[in-house]
């Protein structure tokens, strides 16, 4: 059973030829498109690689790149068979690459597929990732004289401002850290030493943010200490009064932040996906179209078609070469371990 199956006279195949060869350069468009997406993507992870605990998310920009390259690739090979198929002595010689070309084509609109896909199931481990990363960032805040940690606080403070919000899922997560440094600290303050002894780790805790937590769009001027003694501050409520800090999350933040690229990513790559899968359709029909021409009379009609078998015998069809394709290859791998433990023989008995 031949499988969507449509009559072709001469022009027809001309113009199929001609939108086929417009349609594969929109294509290469599309896959350069695709490329930039995943490297801007990429890069706006690269931004954040600071308070992140691993790089799982990044498989997503990886194969965007990856397909980007191959989709160019397959879709400049396609534009090429378009110029020469309807030249009886030029076509010809693509014939034997088509095939391979067809699963190409089919691998990259799986991996895109993939890649939209991910790009949603990985928002657990990109939550994750953000919260043991910001934690460890907050942790290491006040180290600005230790190696290797001398710029988190200038990458907090600045990822606080940029995306307007504090701590990791709060304000309050300030208040269980010293993010202070010792070094900036008077021992001989009766507060401090107070503070410090108060705490089984000897740490200098308090209910107090970075100044990068404060809201410039609050109407009353910044309160970043003493935030939960209401006796510290004239007019003050900490339970009731919105505080002039930013309310939400860094990794709440984040995580929307990088959905939002997601949702904006999902749609443009399901149009590429369409694309791809017309200019492979396309180039189906083209090829059975003119395979079907007769040699003795070039202008007849002709019948184009997806499949020359229904679906299921297709599939089997393609197992059947797989297999064969796979044991030719065990034979021949036999072949030359015999050939080899012959050759150690003959050296032996020499």
């Amino acid at each position: 059973m031949v499988l969507l199956k449509l009559q072709f006279p001469l022009q027809r195949r001309v113009r199929l030829a001609q939108g086929l060869w417009l349609l594969s350069w929109l294509a290469v468009l599309a896959g350069a498109f695709t490329f930039s997406l995943g490297v801007y993507l990429k890069t706006e992870l690269l931004r954040r690689a600071e308070v992140m605990d691993n790089t799982e998310i990044h498989v997503v920009p990886n194969i965007l790149m990856l397909v980007g390259l191959v989709t160019m690739g397959i879709n400049l090979f396609a534009g090429r068979v378009c110029q020469d198929s309807l030249d009886s002595a030029r076509f010809p010689p693509w014939k034997p690459f088509l095939l391979p070309w067809y699963g190409l084509a089919w691998m990259v609109c799986v991996w895109l597929l993939s890649a939209v896909v991910l790009s949603y199931a990985l928002q657990g481990h990109l939550e994750e990732s953000l919260k043991v990363g910001l934690r460890n960032g907050i942790r290491f805040y006040r180290d600005t004289d230790v190696p290797g940690r001398c710029f988190q606080k200038e990458t907090i403070d600045r990822l606080q401002m940029e995306l307007r919000c504090c701590g990791n899922t709060n304000y309050r997560d300030w208040f269980e850290v010293q993010w202070i440094s010792n070094r900036y600290l008077d021992f001989t303050s009766k507060e401090v030493k107070d503070r410090v002894r108060s705490n089984v780790d000897g740490r200098y805790l308090m209910d107090g943010v970075p100044f990068s937590c404060c809201n410039p769009g609050s109407p009353r001027p910044c309160l970043q200490n003493h935030l939960t003694d209401n006796a510290a501050h004239y007019n003050y409520e900490h339970q009731s009064e919105e505080l002039n800090l930013y309310n939400r999350g860094c990794r709440q933040a984040l995580v929307d932040y990088y959905m939002g690229l997601m949702n904006t990513i999902g749609p443009g790559i399901l149009s590429v996906i369409s694309l791809q899968i017309s200019v492979l359709v396309s180039l189906r029909y083209l090829h059975t179209s003119l395979e079907g021409v007769d040699p003795e009379n070039p202008e007849a009609d002709s019948e184009g078609y997806i499949l020359a078998k229904g679906v299921k015998e297709t599939l089997m069809d393609v197992k059947t070469t797989v297999f064969k394709l796979l044991q030719f290859g065990q034979v021949e791998a036999g072949d030359e371990a015999e050939a080899g433990a012959d050759g150690e023989k003959a050296a032996t008995s020499s």
